[in-house]
């Protein structure tokens, strides 16, 4: 029988709770946490059920105990805990944004292929049951050619400009946070983009508010994309072709339902995705069935395809003016 993964969260905050909990809930063994100090760490283990508390990251990552590290920590980062788990032999889920930038996402890739370990990102939507679904049903032909994708996820979060999600020390604005969710999900249907026309509004603490993103494939498709962080959305993504569309509902990165139509408009196939718990188990259980098959990488999101998508990223970023204090950018 393989030996079942055991995983450590590094980091105690909302978005280590929602997986640790799908992670538990699941069956999944969860052995240790780890956090800046040993009260948090503790309080964690207590809420969950988790045996070991560990009063720094460091400690986490030299328990033998544990073989893979989510990381949870805010996204500046990333880089840092990424390396830290990896340098310890640990294969590592990382919590997305990927990284801040391109540069350090190759550099995470560099070292897990160096160490021949498994690095992924934590883009839960990418494992779900209707987006497994509508990764078939394209690669069947069912939508003929792909033509357009359109997406939103517009939330409407707190204002105080200490808030991590209005911080540029932390990595704040509307792209890194929630803008992801559709840049990933354009990646995922069509690839990287030819080309990328952006537009944002900023806050007063100058992270983006608000991002509207065309992208360009050639002659035969666009993405339309926005996100914003001030604002409620209906969080729904259609994808339309030459021989029908797919219309996502609310909220459409989450465990949801479709509606597929053909090419005149009838409605063809209603598809419930929903799911136990919030749904960041099936990401996991990706980390270990990659782990205990001897694979590094998948072709559901490869390592290759997160550093492309930092690098779709970093473009919106320069179009836009978001710059990051710890990226040493004009």
């Amino acid at each position: 029988m393989t030996k079942q993964v055991a995983w450590g969260i590094l980091g105690t905050g909302w978005i280590a709770g929602l997986q640790a909990s799908d992670l538990i809930e699941h069956g999944h063994n969860v052995v240790a946490v780890g956090s800046r100090t040993a009260e948090s760490a503790t309080t964690f283990a207590a809420e969950y059920g988790i045996p070991t508390a560990h009063g720094s990251y460091e400690d986490l990552v030299a328990d033998p105990n544990v073989d893979a590290i989510y990381v949870a920590s805010p996204h500046p980062f990333h880089e840092e805990h990424a390396l830290l788990a990896l340098n310890a032999g640990k294969h590592v889920l990382v919590e997305k944004v990927f990284t801040m930038n391109a540069a350090q996402a190759e550099t995470v890739v560099s070292r897990a292929s160096e160490l021949n370990l498994v690095v992924l990102e934590a883009m839960w939507t990418r494992y779900l049951p209707h987006m497994v679904r509508i990764r078939q049903l394209i690669a069947d032909g069912a939508l003929g050619t792909i033509r357009s994708v359109i997406a939103d996820h517009n939330q409407n979060l707190p204002s105080d400009p200490l808030h991590r999600i209005n911080n540029p020390l932390l990595g704040g604005g509307a792209l890194l946070d929630l803008g992801i969710y559709p840049v990933s999900f354009a990646h995922d249907i069509l690839g990287a983009p030819s080309s990328i026309v952006a537009v944002a509004t900023k806050t007063g603490t100058d992270v983006d508010r608000q991002t509207s993103m065309i992208f360009s494939y050639g002659t035969e498709a666009q993405a339309v994309l926005q996100t914003t962080l001030d604002l409620a959305g209906p969080t729904r993504a259609v994808i339309v072709g030459t021989e029908g569309r797919i219309e996502i509902a609310e909220t459409w990165y989450a465990p949801t339902t479709y509606t597929r139509f053909d090419g005149k408009g009838n409605v063809v196939e209603e598809f419930d995705g929903t799911v136990t718990g919030r749904g960041m188990q099936f990401q996991a259980a990706e980390l270990e069935r990659l782990v205990t098959e001897g694979e590094i990488a998948n072709d559901i999101l490869s390592p290759s395809e997160s550093i492309e998508i930092m690098h779709t990223l970093d473009e919106i970023r320069r179009q836009i003016g978001l710059t990051y204090p710890m990226l040493d950018e004009g």
